[in-house]
Parts: structure tokens; sequence; C-alpha cells
């Protein structure tokens, strides 16, 4: 796929990745030590001297680059932040008792959310009953919430409306099977996702949408639920049954609990012969996937991080901050799957991609 074919699919070729047309890109010019800040916006002035900001963080499993960036854009800044990390250890439902023990003592000045079902449990549905016993007195600032509209955590992205703002990481769906498509055409791929998370649910109705325009199917497989909650029961199986129906590609959504299994799903893939697309750095890096059109995790953090010095240093209502995603992708292609599978990329891809070998 040349330039002129890659514009086409409303992205251009960059040095570090693809550029997309969505607002809310890093620019090329540094802050300090180094690091990027948002395009356009101005460099938070630093915190009183000995004051800090403090953030309450909560993490789904555990450190990520996209927490290391966002710390790290506050250090650059020269903002003072106390930081408490709460780890809810892949179960959403302990969001309520480690808020019920943290908010009386710590006081955050802010909340920072990982994912769409820790976004929700603090912050809930932006239609939610005053009753229903959210956060509505303490922003909230989210990383990686892949559909903050179809959720209802916002009713647009231009404004949540309330005290939610957030940094979205995923290129939209079109986009992505467009990539796929390009990279090897198909006319069925699989999806294994959570049933319980709502943009996973949202994604696969534009994966539908979109498949529909060019005449392929989508072969759609929910995890195992055990109560309300999935679970990896069987989920190499479900690989190898999509393989046997006759997908030829298994796309891998940015599904919060599906990514604490990639290290199961990408070596049944493997085995099976079936070449993984995913939405997600992550995938790429650490389970064995073959290709994917992504955010990288660290620049999502700091976008977030950014949203939140706004916040904090400026005090700009996070309702008038609007939810953005990057603009800067980058196409990677893990080699040495591609050499395992045997199923290469076009040789002009090559010229745009970042090649994991």
């Amino acid at each position: 796929m040349d330039r002129r074919s890659l514009l086409a699919l409303g992205l251009g070729a960059g040095a570090a990745g693809l550029v997309g047309s969505v607002p809310g890109a890093f620019a090329q010019t540094n802050g300090t030590n180094g690091q990027p800040r948002p395009a356009g916006a101005p460099a938070p002035a630093p915190a009183a001297r000995g004051d800090a900001f403090r953030v309450l963080m909560l993490t789904f499993r555990g450190d990520t680059d996209v927490e290391r960036g966002f710390r790290d854009y506050f250090a650059a800044n020269d903002i003072k932040v106390e930081f408490m990390t709460r780890d809810v250890e892949r179960d959403a439902s302990k969001v309520k008792p480690i808020l019920a023990e943290v908010l009386p003592t710590f006081r955050p000045n802010l909340i920072y959310t990982y994912g769409t079902p820790l976004t929700l449990g603090v912050a809930g549905p932006y239609d939610a009953p005053p009753t229903a016993g959210f956060v509505r007195d303490i922003p909230v600032v989210f990383a990686l919430v892949a559909a903050p509209v179809q959720v209802k955590i916002a009713p647009s992205l231009a404004s949540s409306g309330r005290n939610v703002t957030g940094a979205v990481h995923v290129v939209p769906t079109d986009v992505q099977l467009r990539a796929m498509q390009s990279y090897k055409a198909f006319k069925k791929v699989g999806v294994i996702y959570s049933p319980n998370e709502s943009n996973s649910v949202a994604i696969i109705d534009e994966m539908k949408a979109f498949a529909g325009t060019i005449g392929a199917e989508v072969l759609a497989q929910p995890l195992t639920m055990v109560g309300n909650k999935p679970t990896g029961d069987g989920v190499e199986d479900f690989v190898r049954n999509l393989k046997a129906q006759g997908a030829e590609w298994l796309y891998l959504p940015a599904d919060t609990f599906l990514a604490t299994i990639f290290d199961r799903v990408g070596p049944a893939a493997l085995a099976a012969g079936l070449p993984t697309f995913g939405a997600t750095e992550f995938f790429l890096r650490e389970g064995l996937g073959l290709v994917g059109l992504v955010s990288r995790y660290y620049s999502v953090g700091q976008l977030a991080a950014s949203k939140a010095a706004e916040i904090l240093v400026q005090h700009v209502p996070p309702q008038d901050i609007p939810i953005e995603t990057l603009k800067r992708f980058a196409l990677i292609i893990n080699m040495n799957v591609a050499k395992q599978l045997g199923v290469y990329p076009p040789i002009a891809m090559l010229n745009y991609a970042e090649v994991i070998t």
C-alpha cells in the first residue's frame, strides 16, 4: 500500500507512525525534559511551592505505559502531584469499596481511571440519576476508553457536560479494518470480546456496519461469563472454532478483560494459522499479534495528563475540555509472527510501518 493508498484510508504516513485526521495530537516540539505537549496547548504553570495536587489513580491490571506517561507529564512540567494508586486486580466491582475507603481520607483533587469499566464504575453513565452514588464533585480523567459516546460516558466528544474528560486510544474501527484489508483481503473476520463491556459491543456493531459495505461477514465470539464477569474459559477453543468457520483474520478489540488473556489468545491463533489484527499496542508488544494500527500507550497517558493539568493548574472545568484521541498512530507489524504464519505484508507497507523483529 503506497502513500496515496494510505491517504485514502484517512491517514498519512509519518516518520514515527501514521497521522490521522482526528484532533488531539501531540506537537513534535518538546517540552521540559523532552516530553511532548499537546498541540496548541499552553504549558501548565507550576504548582505553588510546597503545595501538591492529590491524584487518585485507579488501574485495572497494574502499572502500564499509560500510567507512566501520565505521571511523567507532571514531572516534566514541574507540577507537584501526590499520587495514590489503587489496582482493582482485574475486578471492576472493587471500585466502590476503594472509593469508600480512599475518598474521605485522601480527598483527591482528581481521579484518573483506566478503561471503560473503571470509568463507568467511578463516574457512571451521564444519564444516571443523581441518587445512583457515582462521583459527581471530583474531576475524573480517563485513559483507554474506546467508545465514550456509545457507552454513555459523554453525550459527545466535544463535551461530557459534567465532571469527566479524557483520552481515547483507539483508531476508528473502519480505518483499522481498511488497514487489515490492505495487508490481506478478507471475506470473514473473527472477533473475540467481553459481552459485559459496552465499548466492545459498540465496536462489534461498527465492524458489522463496515463489513456490510464490502460484502464481508463478522464472526463474533463472546467470552464465557461467570455471573457478570468474563472469563478466559475455553478461549483457545474459540480461536480454533473461528478458524474452522472460515475466519481469515482474528480481530482483537480494545477490550479491558481480553487484554489480560492476550498471552493465551496470541499463541492459540498462531497455532491455528490465523492472522491477528490488534487494536492496542499491548497486543502487538506482548501478545504475539501480527499487525495493528494503534495509539502508543505512553502518549495516551501524556494526553490524559495534559487534560488533568488543565483542570488542576488552569482551573478549566472538565466539561469544557474535549475528549480527544491522538492524531499520530503507529502501524506495527511483528515480522517474527508473519514468518511463522507465512503471511507477509505488502512491500510498500514496510515503508511506513514499525517492524518488530
